[in-house]
């Protein structure tokens, strides 16, 4: 479980978001057994997304998803997000992991390249809004940092990192957005570069003094005030956050009956039935051949098969 703390500074002047994400991002790993550079990429992109989410949405209803599309050898990573605090995604190579970088670090910007990094915004009245800029540097947070400004006109300050174990597990995972509101004064701007001048890495930050304590050393001088204390519903201060698909085994049943009688007994006879991978959470559905006979037909037989 994972959790999102947010909060005013400067008098009002600055919307800070925060996540602790380490058991999202150890989940992440496990179900699709990634690499060390692809658990770093995905879990920054799964912080991010989260973050973006709450920075963004105006209803619980809403979704966002980013694709990082990138020339790097982990090919597309994809990950959506929503106000209820869930998360999942994906990449397409799970097992990637460039040389590191010459300061030993993983070398996620590598492992993503550069390419486009595009974002959905399923509003909560069914309207897509898409949008997209060119990936700068494929680390995530920067590339993130570019969208808040070019497509949302929202100069922000974002970190997100992911501390791997030797032994390929996530030691720590988190991130934090910061974002200047209009009007905000000079010297507020100008304490606030101060503060982030030489942090490269949040989750030194986490390790040292925990979601809370990165927040107050980042607004150091600031007057940070959290604002969900006394939310109904969030007694601890916080928004729980957790890794969950909205595959099921009835989509996954659903998704058979676009397939013609003929394909469909095919199927069976050739593999006694059917499996419905979900490439969100790497969860397999067996479907038996009596389910498959029992269902409906779709219109025209055939179509596209729908995601979960």
């Amino acid at each position: 479980m994972g959790r999102l703390i947010r909060g005013l500074a400067a008098e009002g002047n600055l919307r800070v978001l925060a996540v602790e994400t380490t058991d999202i991002a150890e989940e992440a790993r496990a179900r699709h057994q990634l690499s060390p550079t692809a658990t770093a990429a995905l879990g920054r992109a799964m912080s991010g997304v989260l973050l973006l989410t709450f920075l963004l949405s105006k209803t619980p209803r809403e979704r966002v998803s980013l694709q990082f599309v990138g020339d790097g050898p982990l090919g597309r990573t994809v990950v959506e997000a929503a106000p209820d605090g869930f998360v999942r995604g994906y990449v397409k190579n799970p097992q990637a992991h460039p040389p590191l970088r010459p300061d030993g670090k993983l070398n996620v910007g590598a492992a993503i390249g550069r390419g486009e990094l595009k974002v959905d915004r399923l509003l909560s009245n069914e309207e897509l809004y898409q949008s997209s800029v060119e990936l700068v540097s494929g680390e995530v947070a920067e590339d993130l940092v570019r969208y808040l400004w070019q497509s949302e006109q929202i100069p922000s300050a974002v970190l997100l990192g992911v501390r791997v174990n030797g032994s390929g597990t996530v030691h720590i995972a988190g991130g934090v957005a910061i974002q200047v509101l209009p009007g905000c004064p000079e010297e507020v701007i100008g304490r606030l570069e101060q503060n982030l001048q030489g942090r490269t890495s949040i989750t030194d930050l986490l390790l040292e003094r925990g979601l809370e304590g990165a927040v107050l050393a980042l607004m150091e001088g600031l007057d940070y005030d959290p604002t969900d204390l006394s939310v109904v519903g969030f007694r601890e201060g916080h928004i729980p956050l957790s890794f969950r698909c909205r595959c099921s085994r009835e989509r996954a049943l659903n998704a058979l009956v676009y397939f013609s009688p003929q394909e469909r007994e095919e199927m069976i006879e050739q593999d006694g039935g059917a499996e419905v991978f979900c490439h969100w959470c790497a969860e397999r559905y067996q479907i038996t051949p009596e389910e498959i006979r029992s269902l409906p037909l779709g219109e025209g037989f055939r179509g596209e098969v729908p995601k979960a």
